[in-house]
This record gives C-alpha cells, structure tokens and sequence, in this order.
C-alpha cells in the first residue's frame, strides 16, 4: 500500500481535465458519478447531501483544494473521487481562490472518527505545494491517480 489515499481511490474515480463551470455542476456531477459507483444510492440524494454539507461552510480549504465531503447510508466504506478541473472555478473558498483540484469523500453514516481521520489525513496531504504541483502536472487520468497515492 502507498499511501492511505489508495484505499479510498481508485484508478475509475479519477477524473484529469473534467470539463466543470461551477460548483453546482460539479457537486452535480459527484452525485451521478457516485451514484453510478455506489448501489442503492441516488445521484440526487448524494448531491442533496454534499449541498447540504457545502450550506454549512465551504469545503473549499484554500490553495485551489477542495474536499466537498458527507454521510451516505449506502456507504459501507470511504469512497474517494478526485477530480482535476480543466478550468479552477469559484468554489467559496476561505483564500477566495479559485478550485481546480477536487477530493470528493463520502463515508459511512456511523464512521464519525474514519471520517474525521481521513478528512485530516487529505488536508494534510494537499496541503503540501509538492503534492498539489505532481497533481497539477499530471499528463492523464491514470497519471494524476499514481501520483495521489504516491
């Protein structure tokens, strides 16, 4: 295992270049992309559920990151979708700097620590101009996800 980030990642949830305008098509988009990946749920509920979380505070964390993130009943383990935009958007974020790298997380309803870990674990990693750059610099959608779990 290389990193944490490989266990809640998958080469599938990565997304290089994803043609988003805003963080409503974005939240959006995650709903059905999750959906498509996770049975019994549905696209509007988890769309429903990352508003909601958005409503509370942007997850927009400065530095061009966000990690737009909620509960899912359906879930029965962290599940990862990291997404690089092909244009940053306005994401509400603390710096007021425009988004172009995504980290969606969802988690199991009753996974309060996991979930709070995890959160922790992405923040600190994206937090490191390095990390940030090798995401940036990425070629592909395989390429930016070896680079996010290395």
């Amino acid at each position: 295992m290389n990193s944490a980030i490989d266990s809640i990642l998958t080469p599938e949830r990565t997304v290089k270049s994803a043609p988003l305008s805003s963080k409503k098509k974005v939240l959006e988009y995650l709903g059905s992309f999750i959906a498509d990946h996770i049975s019994e749920s549905s696209a509007d509920e988890i769309y429903e559920r990352l508003l909601n979380r958005e409503r509370m505070g942007s997850t927009g964390i400065g530095e061009g990151i966000a990690i737009p993130h909620c509960r899912l009943k359906q879930c029965d383990k962290t599940f990862g979708v990291l997404l690089q935009l092909e244009t940053p958007i306005d994401f509400d974020a603390i710096d007021r700097q425009p988004v172009d790298l995504i980290f969606a997380l969802l988690v199991p309803e009753e996974a309060t620590d996991e979930h709070l870990k995890t959160l922790s674990m992405l923040a600190q990693k994206l937090s490191q101009a390095d990390y940030r750059d090798a995401l940036r610099n990425s070629t592909d959608s395989q390429n930016l996800y070896q680079r996010a779990i290395s």
